[in-house]
């Protein structure tokens, strides 16, 4: 069973759950950004909610089915058409073959996950099929032409859900919860009140590697810079120019600018959606996240 890809839109990769639990080896977690509506496409057909699927960033994409198969978009909101007929997303729908999926340009939101019944079957690099965009493990980004191979339907028959728990993209600020970074010790205490006061906008520069920030310049009360040390998924890196970068899945495991803050897990869905010029606006961190 496989599929074909006609147009990659801005840019499409194969993401499961990712490598988590390989830092020490250098390797990155990388993954679905948001694995939530990774595992809301993959339920909806069936499959394990981590089996691999297509991320399409900002829109554009289009395949044909070589074979009939079973289909879920999810996450980033727009139009999906279906043999030219608009179907819904958020539901599991029947392509036949020769059929044409498109995922029109989004709406709300950046990201989302085209999940077909069996999963698509990618090369496993180090326990996953997931695009790491920095480092170059598993397949490269997808181009027209690409054919990719769907795994075996799973036994179960296709769930009968009429309504699934989905909330769109919201269009104001979205709410960043942070717990203490490693280094917040090289900060001023005022730095640290404009971290959850100020205003801050997800910058030009957002890709899956990292999401650079607009807002004010964080003092720092020491100088130098630091040997490299580990980083991880949602740290908030502060170069010298005083304005935190946000690193997501696929972020170096090492880095020498000091952690003021670092992202719950839990909100960290929420920044793979985000589109340059979104508000953020950071809270503390409650004990359980």
């Amino acid at each position: 069973m496989s599929l074909r890809v006609l147009a990659p839109g801005l840019f499409a990769t194969v993401q499961d759950l990712g490598r988590e639990g390989r830092a020490a080896l250098g390797i990155a977690r990388s993954g679905a950004l948001d694995r939530g509506a990774l595992g809301l496409a993959n339920r909806l057909v069936g499959n394990p909610q981590g089996a691999a699927a297509i991320e399409v960033a900002v829109g554009g994409f289009g395949a044909v089915a070589e074979c009939d198969l079973w289909v879920a978009v999810a996450g980033a909101g727009g139009e999906v058409r279906l043999g030219g007929r608009a179907v819904d997303s958020h539901a599991a729908v029947r392509w036949p073959a020769g059929e044409e999926l498109r995922v029109d340009s989004f709406v709300t939101g950046v990201r989302a996950y085209i999940a077909v019944r069996g999963g698509i079957d990618a090369p496993l690099v180090a326990g996953s099929r997931s695009t790491d965009t920095l480092a170059g493990l598993g397949g490269a980004p997808l181009r027209a032409g690409d054919v990719l191979t769907v795994g075996p339907e799973p036994t179960d028959a296709v769930p009968s859900i009429d309504v699934v728990p989905w909330r769109a993209h919201a269009a104001g600020p979205i709410e960043v919860r942070l717990a203490p970074g490693p280094r917040a010790d090289w900060f001023a205490a005022s730095a640290l009140a404009l971290l959850f006061e100020g205003t801050w906008a997800v910058g030009g520069a957002a890709d899956r590697v990292g999401l650079r920030l607009d807002g004010p310049a964080l003092e720092r009360v020491r100088e130098g810079e630091l040997p490299s040390e580990g980083m991880v998924p949602g740290a908030l890196q502060v170069p010298p120019s005083g304005r935190p970068t946000i690193l997501l899945a696929d972020g170096p495991v090492t880095g020498g600018y000091p952690v003021i803050a670092v992202v719950t897990d839990a909100s960290l869905d929420a920044l793979g959606q985000a589109r340059p010029g979104d508000g953020l606006r950071f809270s503390h961190a409650r004990l359980i996240e």
